[in-house]
């Protein structure tokens, strides 16, 4: 039912873009002539040029979100003739080497793991871009961004999508209602624990139980403690083997983390104790806020989707988030995140326009208005973001102090970062010590 619901939907959108490319940009044979004169195809005029051509997208996107992308670049294509064939698969990584390999690959993809992206480059399989999706890159993204899609000084696309992982999900209503605060430096979200612990509530819930990834949003707390303790420029170190995994900067990372995640007076809210972090489903770990049997749950920025339905998730709603602290002003800003990159494997005209189009200002405040999207462009209007987690993300993300970080576990190689420490980081919360998880993670990465 649901799924016959979506396509109406797009069947609907679709009809309506058509009437809509048809009012802005002309259709049929009149579109070359009448395009270049509508004030709606203006800021598209430099990507025209290729009318009938057509450029294939790859993806791990899927269902309503891929019909929010067809509907984001429906103008776009109205206004150059350019055709944008999009196909989200769940088995992308796989399928995507797979593809490639057979000579099958796609124009572009869109690649969430600058490893992967990586190995593409190092194979030659990947395009560099081109002079305009370089240049449009430099102008809207910082260069914390870019290096990840840089290899070897090569740079091979701009970043899309975004999300942000430093965030601590909590309760407004019960916060006003409590008389809390909302910390914003680490030893006062210590003390906030400390208070809730004392009132006889568990002050935070967690759960890293996902299927065949059980162990990742643990990944992601060492992730951001590390950023915070040691700093970017260790961060970076690390996530390349520059130093070793059971070096004691990353120890004292993963103990930190620890002071929260297996203290007993902390977790689990509504779950148990610490060993219940391991069997609890992510998606189901923060939902005892609702019931106020936990006050606390970090948590990324996509976990707003997993509140049940009728959550009012805003700044006075049931539940809303705020910025994970620094531990070390000195440190700056850190903030933890991940997305995906539009890659090319070819370098057709069209295939470039398309690429360049989707770095500019155009296309992410065209995407953000339609909702439930986050990106890094710094030409993104925030009042374009209707939701409100989305729009504390992109003020994050815009902001000049922030120093940010992609996923570690994404640029660690995929035995280590998918594999190793997935597992190391169940085994820590069931009780094996930091230094001999850390010690079996070391000796796996070859």
């Amino acid at each position: 039912m649901a799924f016959a619901k979506s396509r109406q939907a797009l069947a609907i959108a679709g009809v309506l873009g058509l009437a809509l490319g048809a009012t802005a940009c002309g259709t049929g044979n009149d579109k070359k002539s009448d395009s270049a004169g509508k004030p709606e195809c203006a800021p598209y005029e430099k990507y025209q040029g290729h009318d009938g051509k057509k450029v294939t997208i790859y993806s791990s996107i899927r269902d309503i979100e891929a019909d929010r992308l067809a509907q984001s670049w429906k103008q776009f294509e109205d206004c150059t003739g350019i055709k944008i064939d999009h196909e989200g698969s769940g088995e992308f990584e796989a399928q995507l080497g797979v593809r490639v390999d057979g000579g099958n690959a796609p124009d572009l993809a869109f690649i969430p793991q600058p490893g992967l992206l990586k190995r593409f480059a190092d194979s030659g399989k990947l395009k560099p871009a081109g002079a305009d999706t370089k240049a449009m890159a430099e102008q809207n993204y910082s260069a914390d961004w870019l290096k990840y899609s840089t290899v070897d000084g090569k740079f091979y696309g701009a970043p899309l999508g975004s999300n942000v992982k430093s965030f601590v999900w909590y309760s407004p209503k019960t916060f006003k209602e409590k008389g809390w605060t909302v910390p914003t430096t680490w030893d006062d979200m210590i003390k906030l624990s400390d208070q809730i612990a004392a009132s006889g509530t568990k002050p935070w819930c967690a759960g890293i139980e996902s299927g065949d990834a059980t162990g990742w949003p643990a990944t992601d707390w060492i992730e951001d403690v590390m950023l915070r303790t040691a700093g970017p420029e260790v961060y970076d170190q690390w996530t390349t083997h520059g130093i070793k995994f059971n070096d004691p900067q990353v120890a004292a990372a993963v103990d930190k983390a620890g002071t929260i995640l297996k203290n007993d007076k902390y977790v689990n809210g509504g779950f148990g104790g610490v060993k219940s972090i391991a069997t609890t489903s992510f998606q189901e770990a923060g939902t005892p806020i609702l019931k106020n049997k936990c006050a606390l749950h970090r948590q990324a920025s996509f976990y707003a989707n997993q509140w049940p339905k009728g959550t009012k998730v805003a700044e006075d709603g049931d539940v809303f988030a705020f910025y994970f602290p620094a531990i070390d002003p000195a440190k700056g800003k850190p903030v933890l995140g991940g997305g995906e990159f539009v890659a090319a494997f070819a370098d057709r005209p069209e295939v470039q326009a398309v690429q360049t189009y989707l770095a500019s200002g155009e296309y992410a405040n065209s995407r953000a208005k339609i909702g439930d999207w986050v990106s890094a462009n710094k030409k993104l209007d925030i009042n374009n973001v209707p939701n409100p987690v989305d729009k504390l993300s992109v003020q994050i993300l815009q902001d000049p102090k922030t120093v940010f970080r992609f996923d570690g576990s994404d640029l660690m190689p995929a035995a280590v970062g998918a594999g190793t420490f997935w597992k190391g980081m169940v085994a820590w919360i069931n009780g094996k010590d930091t230094a001999t998880v850390l010690n079996d993670i070391e000796s796996s990465w070859k």
